[in-house]
């Protein structure tokens, strides 16, 4: 993996919680998603409207849909100031916040997902690290004290086995790879998103243990989560693509796992066993 180089964008690291002219972009990445797709938008805007302390832009990514969703995105951006509606030729979740991510003016980019199943009071605390400095990436995790979560046992026990695959055969040290619900800032995502190869759900996971990898700061922020029991998501596609993401990057961690290893013999092998000196 490349060594990343930051160019630190001064006013945002040192911008306060109350800082004016701060820009934050959430992005919703959609496909399909006509069903919910305008009640969502209309009542994230409400929020961000009514109770969020910086400018902002929502940007509805649509992906490949083929019913009303780009058709209802579009109409969303006429009729709601702040809201943009960008379209994506190809499906991926992944592939639609790479696109609106790599291309932000905004301070701060961010990410949730269109069914809104994270509490939205989440959201402050989500960017405040990053606009401070404090942090350079920051996710929503269902699996830290303080969180409070609503879902079936068939999905809690598939999140738990992932983030414990991650941290047991990558070594992560987040807690929860798969919220929909993450931010960064946009220098520190722009310079993560060629380490980043996946265009659909292990896009999260990856970008995340390629910060890990680049010691970067990630925060985390125990959310109110409520399972959406309608959604579109195949769990067993899904988790089958997220397992061979998993082996690409170990793949790809391989060659430097076994390097350490050979220093680690090497030196053992010196201590232990010291070469005699000739009398």
């Amino acid at each position: 993996m490349r060594t990343l180089t930051l160019v630190p964008d001064a006013a945002a690291v040192a911008a306060p919680a109350e800082a004016p002219g701060v820009l934050i972009e959430v992005v919703v990445p959609v496909h399909n998603e006509q069903r919910v797709l305008e009640a969502s938008i209309v009542r994230l805007h409400r929020y961000l409207t009514a109770d969020f302390p910086f400018a902002f832009r929502i940007t509805i990514a649509d992906n490949a849909s083929t019913d009303a969703t780009w058709l209802l995105a579009k109409r969303l951006a006429e009729r709601l100031p702040d809201v943009r509606a960008v379209h994506v030729a190809e499906k991926g979740r992944g592939r639609a916040v790479r696109q609106v991510w790599s291309a932000s003016d905004a301070d701060v980019v961010a990410y949730m997902d269109v069914d809104l199943s994270t509490g939205l009071e989440a959201l402050l605390p989500l960017v405040a690290p990053l606009l401070s400095g404090h942090s350079d990436l920051a996710i929503g995790t269902r699996l830290a004290n303080g969180a409070a979560v609503v879902r079936g046992p068939g999905r809690e026990l598939v999140s738990r086995c992932y983030n414990l695959l991650l941290r047991t055969v990558l070594r992560a040290r987040f807690t929860d790879a798969q919220c929909g619900f993450k931010a960064g800032r946009t220098e520190v995502v722009r310079a993560l998103l060629p380490d980043v190869q996946d265009q659909e759900w292990f896009f999260d996971s990856e970008l995340l243990l390629a910060a890990q990898h680049h010691g970067l700061r990630i925060h985390e922020v125990p959310v109110d989560w409520v399972e959406d029991t309608d959604s579109r998501v195949d769990l067993v596609r899904t988790a089958l693509d997220d397992l061979r993401g998993m082996a690409r990057v170990a793949r790809r961690q391989l060659p430097r796992f076994a390097a350490t290893l050979l220093r680690f013999v090497l030196l053992r092998s010196w201590v232990f066993h010291p070469r005699r000196t000739r009398t």
